[in-house]
């Protein structure tokens, strides 16, 4: 319970078809957020909390990932030479932020397959599991609460959003038990993407995790679904009946912050007008344009 929480899991083998054509020859993780790739985020994310420790699960056609993470000594070397230390530093600066490691997850067969091909670099520690397509504001953290939860009564915890009840089918759903103390809720059992009248409330499972190393037998002896997949959410069931002792137990902390879904093509545009328009070097200009564009609709 009280192990410092260090390693983080990053899926990263999804094919992105609700980009297609963008993401025909680009992975949709280095899809540009303003000036950044989409992952970047997600890793500048994991290091403020301070998580050291990446490890990408990746598969085909994801080769740019590893070389956004890599050092390119050519460009380096090309800056120097110009003295640009202003593009120097943005060149650097993900080479430079974390330990980051890779394994392919060879069959897509789910999240929970995918962070099964994690365990030999996790061990025996608990870790979080950050889906690249969830994207927190930076000024919104929920990896620091998640963690507090996790020194307090140990398990697993995931993080929570209400959602309209008719958009739940998107998401997993949590079974939670009474109402929330402290933007926390003990969750009794979850359920992936269920009917509106079938969901047991209107919390939704976004991609944030905590997980106990105990996940891992679990989700060695889970079966696929119909579809052929191993879900993380039947894992996450099965912890919410186990005991404490057993790494068992599951809660929630619920999220009301800024939080985009960048494999949404509408809440990906949504991202990049957001970020772009409060950033101090493009928002005073890119909001006078706003507003003169959405002025000329009217």
């Amino acid at each position: 319970m009280n192990q410092v929480v260090r390693k983080a899991v990053v899926p990263a083998a999804g094919l992105g078809t609700r980009f297609l054509p963008a993401t025909k020859a680009t992975p949709k993780e280095m899809l540009p957020v303003v000036d950044k790739p989409a992952i970047q985020y997600v890793v500048e994310e994991a290091v403020a909390a301070g998580l050291t420790d990446l490890l990408f699960i990746t598969g085909r056609s994801k080769r740019p990932l590893e070389d956004h993470f890599d050092r390119n000594f050519e460009l380096e070397a090309s800056l120097r030479r110009k003295d640009d230390q202003e593009k120097l530093a943005l060149v650097t600066e993900s080479t430079d932020l974390a330990r980051i490691h890779y394994v392919r997850q060879g069959d897509p067969l789910g999240l929970g397959h995918a962070v099964l091909t994690a365990e030999d670099h996790i061990g025996n520690e608990p870790f979080a599991v950050m889906l690249g397509d969830d994207l927190i504001d930076p000024r919104d953290p929920i990896l620091p609460a998640m963690m507090e939860a996790r020194a307090r009564f140990g398990g697993s915890v995931v993080c929570l959003m209400e959602v309209p009840l008719q958009a739940i089918s998107l998401y997993g759903c949590a079974a939670v038990e009474g109402e929330p103390v402290d933007g926390l809720v003990r969750v009794t059992g979850l359920v992936e993407k269920p009917q509106p009248a079938d969901a047991p409330s209107s919390y939704a499972v976004i991609g944030r995790y905590l997980l106990d190393p105990a996940v891992f037998a679990i989700l060695a002896r889970t079966e696929p679904d119909r579809g052929g997949e191993i879900q993380l959410t039947d894992a996450l069931r099965v912890l919410a009946t186990m005991s404490a002792e057993e790494g068992g137990g599951v809660h929630g902390v619920i999220f009301s912050g800024r939080r985009y879904d960048t494999g949404d093509r509408l809440s990906y545009l949504q991202a990049n007008v957001v970020l772009a328009s409060e950033r101090d070097d493009l928002g005073p200009d890119f909001r006078d344009w706003l507003r003169g564009l959405v002025a000329s609709w009217s």
